[in-house]
């Protein structure tokens, strides 16, 4: 139990930033998923839509310091290489060599 007026703000401040941090993490985690399980289908427009949806919510969560940076980079690293790998040509992104040309 906080003893002063600022660390009872401080604790409220905290339980804020708890939860809205437990609600991005949940969403980034299910963005995530639903691209998987779209690309393990073979869904190209489902896939798509979810995979822009994943990189998205991933990007965000890394920018307002949810995730660290390099764990939503190397999910997203590792979510298109299994999107290039099962479906070649369902993402607007190209990866690898032909890239750099």
């Amino acid at each position: 139990m906080a003893n002063k007026k600022q660390s009872a703000k401080r604790a409220k401040q905290a339980d804020v930033k708890t939860k809205r941090n437990e609600a991005l993490k949940s969403a980034t985690k299910s963005a995530v998923k639903k691209a998987i399980e779209a690309v393990q289908a073979k869904d190209m427009g489902k896939a798509k839509e979810a995979y822009m949806i994943a990189i998205k919510a991933l990007s965000k969560a890394a920018t307002k310091g949810t995730i660290p940076k390099a764990r939503a980079s190397r999910k997203i690293s590792r979510l298109t290489l299994l999107a290039k790998k099962i479906l070649p040509d369902a993402l607007p992104i190209k990866t690898g060599t032909a890239a750099k040309k």
